[in-house]
């Protein structure tokens, strides 16, 4: 049966699912029209052509990450909380986020992650160009992370592994280091871990 009643912010929902699970070529009208069980027409009628669509799902992706709040009591925690919710809606949208920097948008799209940056690092006592550098190695160190969690899930399975190399010796005799360095990473435990480093440093006067 045809649905008649119908949202636009539904058919973003849907759009989007679709991007996130096969990326943007992917997305056709049709397979769209198909999820929410309704007509095509239905779906130009609320979005456009598939370029308006497209362009709505990146407006949207851009509002969503320009939502990102700090929390906590002291502007290190308030920093590392934006670093990691940047690096959480990062890592949730690789194909979203895709779309918005090959229209030329990401420095617009991190912008209100910045600036909520800039705000605690001056409450932390940064001004001018130390002020800067602490903002821009947060986004580095972000950005950077997910690039390297990205290639390392797109990367063959090595032969041999970790598990394989890591043993008595190459450990310099460290047997704890060693079955440590052989288990997968936690890469959210890094990534906190590594973030906070970087933050207590930056900010330290």
């Amino acid at each position: 049966m045809t649905r008649t009643a119908l949202t636009r912010d539904e058919v973003l929902d849907a759009a989007a699912a679709l991007v996130r699970q096969h990326g943007p070529a992917a997305l056709t009208m049709r397979k769209l029209a198909a999820e929410l069980g309704t007509a095509v027409t239905s779906i130009y009628w609320h979005v456009g052509n598939r370029e308006s669509l497209l362009d709505a799902l990146v407006e949207r992706t851009m509002e969503e990450m320009g939502a990102i709040r700090p929390t906590g009591r002291t502007p290190e925690q308030r920093v590392v909380s934006v670093a990691r919710r940047l690096h959480r809606e990062l890592r949730t949208r690789p194909q979203l986020i895709a779309m918005v920097h090959e229209r030329g948008l990401t420095e617009r799209m991190f912008l209100p992650a910045q600036q909520a940056l800039v705000h605690e690092v001056h409450a932390a006592g940064l001004r001018g160009a130390r002020a800067a550098e602490a903002v821009r190695a947060v986004q580095f160190q972000v950005i950077g992370f997910v690039l390297v969690e990205r290639n390392r899930e797109r990367s063959p399975v090595q032969s041999p592994g970790e598990h394989e190399l890591w043993d008595e010796v190459t450990a310099e005799h460290d047997p704890a280091l060693a079955r440590a360095l052989a288990r997968p990473a936690d890469t959210e435990k890094l990534f906190a871990a590594s973030v906070r480093a970087l933050v207590s440093a930056l900010l330290t006067p």
